[in-house]
């Protein structure tokens, strides 16, 4: 695919995951006891034969970067790179002001690779997408923007850009986070949302980025800015990622922006399903990620207390003795004493649980110590005192807290 250039955009604060990215920005954030948010976006594309990426970074992009040259190196092959881009302020003294102006400030890299289209990509949504069916459907309409769009149920698509389409796909509405969303005719519980993930035309591109850059009123934003001008002039399409095709997977589509705490708990519950709507599991679409030099995990009884696992996903390096584990995720080299219980948490890697520990709907960062007989997860107003707890009751404990010592 060397016609085509990716730039995915890897900038994000990740506020509203706080305390997951106090040090560390949203695509870095782990996930699913091996993998990093940025690993998603990063598979759909290598998956797809797309080798020459831009990765672009901005708030806290340290342990992205540590991930990515462990984990994504291309050094050495011809024409074929994943390469991150800090931040470079080329055209002017000041961070990215939006989605639009990240790829703006970094426009020489686009002008350079002089590719046919140009791939714009989020990179904190779980899901799986062959990009090549996508670029596929937008040659074959000979769009100049193609957006890809889900449906999502109106109830929560406030928090999309809520797309209106014609019967040959081509967009005829499109609303940025509208108070009340426009429903799918004919299908009134549901509306048509921007997945934030584009095909553009590299002339196309080009000229509306110098365009929009020049426009002191602009927020500089693909869904505020960009596409609510471009559709109404230009020939702008719509890919229904329902229609794209994983060999070896299931008809059910899955993606899950993770964007709060709850969000982000919630789609590691889905990898514990009975029929998880996201496999990790398909050696037709295997997801790549760094993976460090550990042993298995191990599993020991002691005198009181059989281990106890179920519906649980544990990484290696981790030691579980004599403690139970239910409806989990474990990362790298987690530790937990005996007759402890973990269950319904995901414990991000490198924890220490002692013994007669009670751990229940709670997310643990990296490094957290936590000391014998301590209890999380049971008693939520007393835990509201002392750590971050999600509307939902979620509890997090931040990287490298110690816990009742």
């Amino acid at each position: 695919m060397s016609g085509v250039l990716a730039m995915i955009l890897a900038g994000g604060e990740g506020s509203r995951l706080r305390p997951l990215t106090e040090g560390r920005s949203k695509p870095a954030v782990p996930f699913g006891g091996s993998y990093r948010l940025i690993d998603f976006a990063l598979n759909n594309f290598v998956n797809a034969d797309f080798l020459q990426i831009y990765v672009l970074t901005q708030f806290k992009s340290q342990s992205l970067y540590k991930h990515m040259k462990k984990g994504w190196s291309l050094s050495g092959i011809t024409d074929r790179f994943i390469d991150p881009i800090p931040a470079q302020m080329r055209r002017n003294k000041r961070w990215y002001s939006g989605t639009a102006d990240a790829i703006y400030q970094n426009i020489a890299f686009i002008e350079i690779a002089a590719p046919d289209q140009v791939c714009i990509f989020g990179s904190d949504h779980i899901y799986k997408m062959d990009v090549k069916q996508m670029l596929d459907y937008h040659k074959a309409q000979k769009a100049e923007l193609t957006v890809s769009a889900i449906k999502m149920p109106l109830s929560e698509a406030s928090s999309f850009g809520v797309i209106e389409v014609d019967k040959e796909g081509r967009m005829i509405g499109f609303e940025e986070k509208p108070a009340n969303p426009k429903s799918i005719p004919n299908d009134p519980d549901h509306a048509l949302v921007s997945m934030g993930n584009y095909i553009f035309e590299t002339e196309t591109l080009l000229h509306e980025l110098e365009e929009d850059g020049n426009d002191d009123n602009s927020s500089h934003d693909f869904g505020k800015d960009i596409i609510p001008k471009l559709y109404p002039k230009g020939r702008v399409f719509v890919y229904d990622f329902s229609t794209n095709v994983i060999e070896g997977e299931t008809d059910q589509v899955y993606w899950r922006d993770v964007g709060t705490i709850d969000a982000y708990w919630q789609a590691h519950m889905d990898l514990l399903s009975e029929a998880p709507p996201f496999s990790l599991y398909n050696r037709n679409w295997p997801l790549h990620s760094y993976y460090p030099p550990l042993p298995p995990a191990t599993f020991l009884d002691c005198d009181c207390c059989k281990v106890d696992v179920n519906n649980s996903l544990i990484s290696n390096g981790s030691y579980i003795r004599g403690a139970k584990v239910h409806n989990s995720v474990l990362g790298f080299s987690c530790n937990i004493g005996h007759c402890s219980t973990v269950s319904e948490s995901v414990i991000l890697g490198d924890v220490k649980i002692g013994e007669n520990c009670s751990i229940r709907r709670a997310i643990l960062d990296k490094d957290v110590q936590i000391a014998s007989g301590t209890v999380i997860g049971e008693n939520l107003e007393e835990d509201r005192k002392k750590y971050h707890v999600s509307d939902e009751g979620i509890v997090v404990i931040p990287k490298g807290a110690k816990i009742g010592f």
